[in-house]
């Protein structure tokens, strides 16, 4: 049986301002640096292991993907097996039933999660997503001043990966959690 996920403790107001004050202000510098959304040639990735790739990126060498401007979200970490994005949930996020809507919240998991097992390729191979699930646990609302997808490789092999992803706020509250599984190949096959 597998154990049951418990939120954490609450922080308590002065951890959630500290916490949400760090959040910010990485967000700040890496905005400094950033390229504005647009597509790169395929040598820019291709030439670069995943993490490489990141990494320029976080320079400004490799723009940031357009649907992060039309989401109002940014990768804000990356590193071997792990990537994070933030994004600020926003009324024009809104379903009908005035929470943010599911598919806001699959699209920052789901590029956390993908670009988890990115970090870990090695340069000259490819992956793409075969299989997504998203559980939506309590509704996200446009009160919360951030969130952030955070995305752990679960098992990287030659052929297929996969990864689990948190969407949690400042105070640490758990939104939502996805997993997801990728194959991975050649380019050319």
């Amino acid at each position: 049986m597998t154990p049951q996920h418990r939120d954490p403790e609450p922080l308590t107001p002065a951890d959630q301002s500290l916490t949400l004050d760090r959040w910010l202000k990485r967000e700040a510098v890496l905005r400094t640096r950033l390229r504005g959304p647009g597509l790169c040639a395929p040598e820019q990735f291709m030439s670069r292991s995943g993490l490489g790739a990141f990494e320029a990126m976080f320079t400004g060498e490799i723009p940031q993907p357009p649907i992060s401007h039309t989401l109002k979200f940014l990768l804000v970490e990356a590193s071997f097996g792990r990537a994070v994005y933030q994004g600020r949930p926003l009324f024009e996020h809104y379903n009908p039933l005035g929470s943010v809507h599911g598919g806001w919240i699959a699209t920052l998991l789901d590029s956390a999660v993908a670009c988890a097992v990115h970090t870990t390729l090695p340069q000259g191979k490819v992956y793409r997503t075969v299989e997504f699930k998203v559980n939506c646990v309590r509704p996200l609302t446009d009160q919360v001043p951030l969130v952030r997808a955070i995305g752990t490789t679960v098992h990287v092999g030659n052929r297929i990966a996969s990864a689990d992803g948190q969407l949690i706020g400042p105070d640490g509250t758990l939104y939502a959690h996805a997993s997801s599984t990728c194959v991975i190949f050649d380019p050319d096959s």
